[in-house]
């Protein structure tokens, strides 16, 4: 299914939308064949319902979209876009029929995302035949082409993060990135395997050593003048944990180990389609935390590249460092804003669950408009604490911090405070700990991969960065 609105037609089905408590008045004034058709097929317009009316001929004269009650689409994200996967394959007509639905315009353009996205599939290791879809016309008065970049990036994340890691090495997301810069006019330079020494970016490098497939930083550029804006995505294509080896279990969904970059790369894209006046910069630390007799080891210190030392107490919590020199790199050009994505911690999936991500930062201002922006595209974030009180935590005494704390309380925190000591000269900076995959179909987010906190940002930076 494509991920964009079908073209005008005049042939298009209505799509009347409907609420419960205007159900009544709606259905007084249709016909009589009409309201008993739709009595017969219990509908009571809740969310994502559909019911469809005849035309004498047999054929489908309009549709019925289901909207609920506020309470009830505040519930359940994208709730009206299950009907894209109901309605037989026609194009429609959304209708807002004044006695039917009172939907704002933020819900209105929800919908029709949730409708584009709804088309998505990742089919790359499985034949299947071409099948008619329903299409959806845009409805009046959204903006049609940002939607459709929007569903684009999202696409791009998905498909990322969905790809086993035997096809998306270091290498492959390299590639990646290099492919989206190639259709926007950005740059893209790589530093690989030992380079990584000489350009002093040694816990890229030491999280990688332990894998056949070289560590990278990749650095992405577009944009020549406006306020200097840089996405940080961690990288890890595969994680086993390294010599503190992860159990089976925990290991199965770690292709999705690089969803931070993935997102950042979404947001990127996202970003250049809009064509913002900023001059953007995206670095991906990228590696393969594997098990080798080069892997780093417990026990060993290292250096990084802001020159802080590191005790590693367990090398599975990697992602923090290959992000530490990412991070000390993008805040030497004191960006105006920094926002990292990562995969980060289980500890966050604890407090907050699959779909809250949680956002750390300083900032009140970035904060407010994160968590506003979020509840109005429907990309919720929460702002957790860079609580001052836990610095302690991540001083292990024999070097400068310590990449796993002991005791496991407050992981999620003591994770965040550890990269904020990498951030000192950006203007505004914000870390977003995701989860990345939706652990069962939804509407509009099938299971498997999927963004999280790219269209918070995408609307919120905007005014964050005083844009016109």
């Amino acid at each position: 299914m494509p991920l964009t609105f079908a073209a005008a037609d005049a042939t298009a089905v209505p799509l009347h939308a409907v609420c419960p408590q205007t159900l009544a008045g709606w259905l007084d004034g249709r016909p009589a064949a009409d309201r008993g058709w739709i009595e017969a097929q219990g509908f009571r317009a809740e969310p994502g319902e559909v019911a469809l009316l005849s035309d004498p001929a047999g054929g489908i004269a309009a549709a019925v979209l289901g909207c609920g009650s506020p309470a009830a689409r505040a519930r359940r994200r994208f709730a009206l876009a299950a009907a894209a996967t109901k309605l037989p394959a026609r194009t429609y007509r959304l209708t807002l029929d004044p006695d039917g639905a009172a939907l704002s315009a933020e819900e209105v353009a929800e919908a029709a995302l949730g409708w584009l996205l709804s088309g998505y599939a990742f089919r790359r290791y499985r034949a299947a035949p071409e099948r008619a879809v329903a299409r959806l016309q845009a409805p009046a008065g959204i903006d049609a082409a940002r939607l459709e970049a929007i569903a684009a990036a999202e696409a791009l994340t998905r498909d990322l993060i969905n790809t086993p890691a035997n096809d998306l090495g270091p290498a492959e997301l390299q590639a990646a990135t290099e492919l989206l810069a190639e259709e926007f006019g950005a740059t893209v330079t790589a530093v690989v395997g030992e380079e990584l020494l000489s350009a002093n970016l040694p816990l890229i490098h030491t999280v990688g050593a332990g894998s056949a497939r070289r560590p990278r930083l990749v650095d992405l550029r577009w944009g020549e003048a406006g306020p200097r804006l840089t996405l940080v995505g961690k990288g890890v294509v595969f994680d086993t944990g390294g010599l503190n080896l992860k159990p089976g279990n925990s290991m199965a969904l770690m292709k999705k180990d690089m969803g931070g970059a993935a997102t950042a790369l979404g947001l990127a894209r996202m970003i250049m389609a809009a064509g913002w006046p900023v001059r953007l910069r995206l670095l991906l630390p990228v590696a393969e935390n594997a098990v080798s007799g080069t892997a780093f080891r417990p026990g060993d210190i290292l250096k990084s590249r802001k020159g802080l030392t590191v005790e590693i107490n367990n090398t599975d919590a990697e992602g923090r460092l290959i992000l530490a020199d990412a991070l000390a790199l993008a805040d030497a050009e004191a960006p105006d804003a920094l926002i990292s994505f990562a995969t980060l911690t289980g500890a966050a999936r604890v407090a907050l669950g699959p779909d809250l991500a949680p956002v750390f930062t300083d900032d009140d201002a970035l904060a407010a408009a994160l968590a506003d922006a979020g509840a109005r595209v429907r990309d919720p974030v929460w702002r957790m604490p860079f609580w001052a009180p836990y610095e302690s935590l991540i001083e292990p005494g024999i070097a400068d911090l310590d990449n796993a704390p002991a005791g496991g309380m407050g992981g999620a925190i003591t994770a965040a405070l550890f990269l904020r000591r990498f951030v000192s000269e950006a203007g505004r900076f914000a870390h977003l700990d995701i989860y990345g995959w939706q652990p069962k179909d939804a509407p509009a987010r099938p299971r498997g991969g999927v963004g999280q906190g790219a269209r918070a940002a995408f609307e919120a930076l905007p005014q964050v960065l005083g844009l016109p």
